[in-house]
């Protein structure tokens, strides 16, 4: 695992080869097999992404009640062709929304990185396949470049809400997303990892501060936002747009302030939404249903 981007960079432009391609090397050594084989790995990891998002069921709820049905409202709307975003980033949010939901009722997602951002990334890739035709092979391509980038987020900042906030979820899921959208639309390796900074400079300092402790209020639907906003990066990228901090110095950037975060908005449920009235008033409700 890399923990640096400058460093996939680099061997991307003396070796001439992609992202993906120094990403998939290095872990299909670290994991002991061929490269052949830890394809398929990725191949079935994707499927397991499509499945996700195929069984969601719109009569199904959360034991809490808080979550479930919601996409649904999305479809509906999209099928009446009220979308102000437009039927495609209406698809993206529609299917951030059925993967997030089906999390929080227990149906089988891909943590990516995280069971709480789980919705982000198969939400931009599934729709971006959908789109544009996409092989299966090059959408497990794109899986290796965010999971490059996840590495190295991993490695010099932190996947966990508890540690870093849901900067370090939501976040880190957009950038890896951004990344992954802009290796699919042709992108080199430097603006792979801008896609990326700018994704993740987009939600610096979100805290986690889930209600009565549940990965469903807000959970859900910042996987939407973290959608969007990798495809906004993705599109910044691919339009010339840089950014102006370094990848890694955004990354470090996000530890420094995961590390100065109050433990009461990093995933503890005491502050922020969870700590409002509102919020407390729900954690009673479900505290007296255990």
């Amino acid at each position: 695992m890399y923990d640096s981007v400058d460093e996939i960079i680099r061997l991307s432009e003396e070796k001439k080869k992609s992202f993906w391609e120094i990403v998939a090397e290095d872990d299909a050594r670290a994991q002991d097999i061929s490269e052949e084989e830890d394809l398929k790995r990725m191949l079935s990891t994707y499927q397991a992404m499509r499945e996700s998002d195929l069984s969601y069921d719109p009569k199904i709820h959360s034991t809490s009640g808080l979550v479930g049905a919601e996409a649904q409202k999305i479809a509906d709307r999209r099928a009446r062709k009220e979308m102000i975003c437009g039927d495609f980033l209406g698809s993206v949010m529609e299917r951030a929304l059925r993967v997030a939901e089906s999390n929080a009722c227990m149906k089988k997602i891909v943590a990516a990185p995280t069971a709480g951002s789980c919705g982000v990334m198969p939400a931009v890739l599934l729709s971006l396949q959908e789109k544009y035709g996409y092989t299966d092979e090059k959408m497990a391509e794109a899986l290796f470049v965010a999971g490059g980038i996840g590495g190295v987020i991993a490695c010099r900042a932190s996947l966990a809400g508890a540690e870093g906030g849901c900067q370090a979820e939501i976040g880190a899921a957009s950038a890896m997303t951004a990344g992954a959208a802009v290796y699919l639309q042709g992108g080199s390796a430097r603006q792979i990892a801008n896609a990326a900074a700018l994704a993740l400079k987009s939600l610096l300092g979100l805290s986690c501060d889930p209600v009565a402790g549940l990965v469903e209020v807000p959970c859900v639907k910042r996987n939407v936002i973290g959608a969007v906003n990798a495809l906004t990066s993705a599109d910044m990228t691919m339009a010339g747009i840089e950014s102006k901090i370094p990848p890694d110095e955004v990354f470090d950037a996000m530890g420094s302030i995961g590390r100065n975060m109050d433990e009461s908005i990093r995933e503890t449920g005491i502050g922020g939404l969870a700590g409002t009235p509102t919020g407390r008033k729900i954690r009673s409700r479900i505290r007296g249903m255990e």
